[in-house]
């Protein structure tokens, strides 16, 4: 058993210089294998909180039609300065949405029909499992809280953060996309993509690496913009010839449910609600006279439907 250690050891070591001598010669770029861990920092006596990484695999991008088919989740535990020290025990569950996952989604993320039969989510346990978090993060928390609130009501008497609109990766130099996978091979590693509990795992990993050009910790920016408060924008009634100039701007379109007019829809930060208001009256309604819905959210309610 010793001679084992020592001979994958010596392996490894042999590994690492290869990919050093490779990489110093510029012509080369290691990416390296994800190893999850358990621990970030030593507890150090610092007053933490709990957080919960979730990604969810669905059947389809509309909550209202659509079925959650894999959840995952990574509880783990954070200061308010972004650093993570424990990462816990992960949740991961399949779950058979009643009918057939449609072949493109089994595509993407491998996820067959048999191996979701008769599989299921008990809402009861996934509510005990989120226990102490304060916070729930997702790469993409636009898409994933619509499906969890829907499925479980927790879910909505939590704030929620989103890594991947939250933290200015493009201002950081992260130039060759957001996506969970890009972000990886930027930062030198890769992962088994696709899967929830992969996914979790990658995106803790990029929580917890320091930026290159602020010198911040990912959770530490990100944290600091999920306490900042926001104005929810509706561009009600917007004339549809100006559609492109709001998508330019980075509007996305409410089509209207639970009672609420369809519109085109936008947060902006307080100092840039006038700005904002401006913009619409000037370029989109071309009236002094137009009446602008704005209302305050923050991160118990931004990404939600109920919004």
């Amino acid at each position: 058993m010793i001679e084992n250690r020592e001979t994958a050891f010596m392996e490894s070591c042999e590994l690492e210089r290869m990919a050093a001598l490779l990489q110093s010669s510029g012509r080369y770029r290691i990416l390296r294998r994800l190893e999850p861990r358990s621990v970030y920092h030593a507890q150090d006596g610092t007053r933490t909180r709990r957080a919960v990484f979730i990604d969810l695999e669905t059947t389809g991008l509309d909550p209202a039609t659509d079925e959650i088919i894999e959840m995952a989740m990574v509880p783990f535990d954070f200061s308010p300065d972004g650093r993570i020290f424990s990462v816990h025990e992960s949740f991961s569950r399949l779950r058979d949405p009643g009918r057939p996952i449609p072949a493109a989604v089994a595509a993407i993320n491998g996820i067959k029909d048999e191996m979701v039969a008769g599989r299921s989510i008990d809402p009861a346990e996934v509510e005990a499992f989120l226990g102490a978090a304060v916070v729930v993060i997702a790469h993409n928390a636009g898409f994933d809280r619509r499906f969890a609130e829907r499925f479980c009501g927790a879910f909505a008497r939590l704030a929620w953060a989103c890594s991947w609109s939250e933290i200015p990766w493009a201002e950081e130099g992260f130039t060759d996309g957001t996506k969970l996978g890009q972000l990886a091979a930027a930062c030198g590693f890769f992962y088994d993509g696709h899967r929830a509990a992969h996914d979790c795992l990658a995106g803790l990993e990029l929580l917890s690496r320091v930026l290159p050009r602020s010198g911040r910790r990912s959770l530490d920016v990100l944290l600091e913009s999920a306490r900042a408060p926001r104005w929810r924008i509706r561009a009600v009634g917007a004339p549809f010839e100006h559609r492109e100039s709001l998508k330019r701007r980075g509007y996305r379109w409410d089509p209207g449910e639970d009672g609420r007019a369809r519109a085109w829809f936008t947060d902006v930060p307080d100092g840039a609600l006038d700005a904002e208001r401006d913009f619409l009256l000037r370029e989109i309604y071309r009236r002094n006279d137009a009446d602008i819905d704005a209302r305050r959210v923050d991160a118990f309610d931004r990404y939600s439907d109920r919004c």
